[in-house]
């Protein structure tokens, strides 16, 4: 069993920088800044180290993706945003990763429009969770974490 604590990439996708202020009556008025802080909590009392990114870029996440391994990353949890329902290029570099990845929403996507039922990339993750609010985050960060720890027993 490894003695060294998991790190796990908090990735983020287009627009979640502006979470807080854009359609607070969908997203609500929590920051990606808050959310940042109570995973940061959870993973501190799991022993878990994380790190974040937030892009509006799609190549960028990619590169993330691609280098998080080798960056020392055990997994990643991850909110595509609008690019779930778009991005083949993501979904190929979560498969290519060789992590595993939860995929976050923060709303119900299957409740919204029906452009946003349809995720491209939670056939190379993991799991999903969606529509807890901010808190999806969190709750993506534990079902990874028990991942890693049934792993490795």
């Amino acid at each position: 069993m490894s003695t060294s604590p998991k790190r796990v990439l908090v990735i983020s996708g287009p627009n979640l920088d502006r979470l807080g202020k854009r359609e607070p009556s969908i997203y609500g008025t929590t920051t990606l800044d808050d959310i940042h802080k109570a995973v940061e909590e959870v993973a501190r009392s799991e022993g878990v180290e994380v790190s974040f990114l937030q892009s509006n870029h799609e190549g960028e996440l990619v590169t993330a993706i691609g280098r998080a391994a080798d960056g020392g990353f055990h997994g990643i949890v991850m909110n595509g945003a609008g690019l779930t329902h778009t991005s083949v290029v993501l979904h190929d570099a979560i498969r290519a990763s060789g992590l595993p990845v939860v995929e976050v929403h923060i709303t119900n996507t299957a409740a919204r429009e029906p452009f946003r039922h349809h995720s491209i990339t939670a056939g190379a993750c993991l799991g999903t969770v969606a529509g807890f609010g901010p808190a999806s985050y969190v709750l993506g960060l534990l079902g990874l974490v028990y991942h890693l720890q049934q792993r490795e027993s």
